[in-house]
């Protein structure tokens, strides 16, 4: 359990120091990712871009328990 813990968190790390680039590619705004609007509020629901990042998570995952 500490090994994942510690996995986890190099990841979290990874992905926050790498966020400008990751916005850049335009993950987050994909086709299929849904923005509900209106006046005084926005819904944005991140359906591919989930998608896209629990593949790549389980994949990673997978060749660290290997």
């Amino acid at each position: 359990m500490s090994r994942f813990l510690i996995v986890l968190g190099l990841i979290l790390v990874a992905v926050g120091i790498l966020w400008p680039l990751i916005q850049r590619t335009g993950l987050g705004r994909l086709p299929g990712d849904l923005v509900l609007g209106r006046e005084n509020f926005r819904v944005y629901i991140p359906i591919t871009t989930s998608i896209i990042v629990s593949v790549v998570l389980t994949v990673v995952l997978w060749l660290l328990n290997r």
